[in-house]
Formats: C-alpha cells, sequence, structure tokens
C-alpha cells in the first residue's frame, strides 16, 4: 500500500480544536483502568504497541505533530498548522473512551501513529481521523489503528464510521477502500466524504484475514521483556 497520510475530521475546518471544546472535555473524560486496548503489533521488522491515549501524553503528541512534514499537517488539518495549541493539546489527550476514543502507536517512546474516533451526536455514526509520522509509512500503521478503532466501536455501539479527506490523497483513500466495508463516497469542492458500516460481514473478515498474513497483532503483555 502507498503513503498512509492523514484523515480530517469532518468538522475540523469550523473550529473542531476551539478553546470552548476544550473546556467541555473536562466534563467528557474518565478514567479507563483495564488494558483492553493494547495491543502489540509486529509487521516486519518494526515492533510497536498501540494503546488509549492518557493525558500524560501531551508532550509526546506535540512533538509528533511539530515533526509531521508541512503536507502531513495540511492533510490532517485543511490548513498549514505548524503548532498544536494548548486547547488542542488538552482535547486531544482528554478523553471519554467512550464516545471519544484515541489510540497511539508507540515505538522507542515516540508516537509514531494517531488514530481517534468521536461520536456523532444522537446517532451511531463516530468521526474517524488519522495520521502517521512520515518515516513510519508504508507500514501499514493507520490500518493496524482502523482495525483497533473498528474493533473498539462496535463495543461501544458504534455502528459506522465517517472520515473526510482531501481528494488527493489516495493512500489515505486506498486504507478505506482496501478495509473491507462497504465505502460510500461522495465528493465536494475537492474533498471526499466516506461513510461505511463497521459491523462484521464475509468480505471484511477476510480483508483483516489477508493484513493479519503480514503482521502480527497480540493482546499487551506489559511484564513481557523487551
Amino acid at each position: 500500500m502507498g503513503t498512509e497520510q492523514a484523515v480530517t475530521l469532518p468538522d475540523s475546518r469550523s473550529g473542531e480544536h476551539g478553546a470552548a471544546q476544550a473546556m467541555q472535555a473536562d466534563h467528557d473524560v474518565e478514567v479507563d483502568d483495564s488494558d483492553e486496548l493494547e495491543r502489540d503489533v509486529v509487521s516486519g521488522a518494526l515492533h510497536y504497541l498501540i494503546r488509549a491515549i492518557v493525558p500524560g501524553d501531551a508532550y509526546m503528541l506535540a512533538a509528533f505533530h511539530a515533526h509531521l512534514s508541512p503536507e502531513s499537517r495540511y492533510l490532517r488539518f485543511f490548513s498549514y498548522h505548524p503548532v498544536l495549541s494548548q486547547a488542542e493539546l488538552h482535547r486531544f489527550t482528554h478523553v471519554d473512551y467512550d464516545r471519544r476514543l484515541a489510540l497511539v502507536a508507540i515505538a522507542d517512546d515516540r508516537i509514531i501513529g494517531v488514530g481517534r474516533y468521536e461520536r456523532q451526536p444522537r446517532t451511531s455514526d463516530a468521526e474517524v481521523a488519522f495520521v502517521v509520522a512520515d518515516e513510519f509509512h508504508h507500514h501499514g500503521i493507520a490500518t493496524v489503528l482502523l482495525d483497533q478503532l473498528v474493533l473498539a466501536a462496535r463495543r461501544r455501539g458504534i455502528t459506522a464510521f465517517v472520515a473526510q479527506t482531501m481528494w488527493e490523497n489516495h493512500d489515505m483513500l486506498a486504507v478505506f477502500i482496501h478495509s473491507g466495508f462497504d465505502v460510500v463516497r461522495s465528493y465536494e469542492g475537492g474533498v471526499v466524504t466516506l461513510r461505511f458500516p463497521i459491523g462484521q460481514t464475509p468480505r471484511s473478515r477476510s480483508a483483516i484475514a489477508l493484513r493479519d498474513a503480514t503482521r502480527r497483532v497480540t493482546r499487551h503483555d506489559a511484564a513481557a521483556p523487551t
């Protein structure tokens, strides 16, 4: 698969990350005291950990964002967005692990990828977004994040994902198109909107089996040697 880049949340162009929403996030946060979301991933020579984001990840998230290429930041935010504000860092690292969930991929004590969803009000749909560090493209990280977000979302009553991306972001579009789900696309002003149900089907199970043939994803064992 080609370069994995970023998909933006549908409302990111209209002030999604404002201070008012960061204040609202204070009321959303719950402590996730389980390790159900932690996974060890081996893909070729790359070993990394998938886990839920926590408030203490703010520094790593800021560094991750700062080291993205201008193109990756543009594709994520639909604008050149060199620095995450304090309000953005707060919102992105404070999630309730239910309606709002973010997973990070960690290798060598740094974030190399982030995937998140946010449930739309009064629906069972959730907006989904990804971004992967430029030097870690071509390793299937966005696909692993998508697969793990799907599993978590199903357990939380979410039935479909929605995303928007720039039309030229062919490689990230391919992540969705080859996910095994029935993706419906629409186009407007250079932006592609995608929606797909995330329930299991024979096609989705087959697609995941093919991906699992080239990677190993296992429940994280904190006691295992690194």
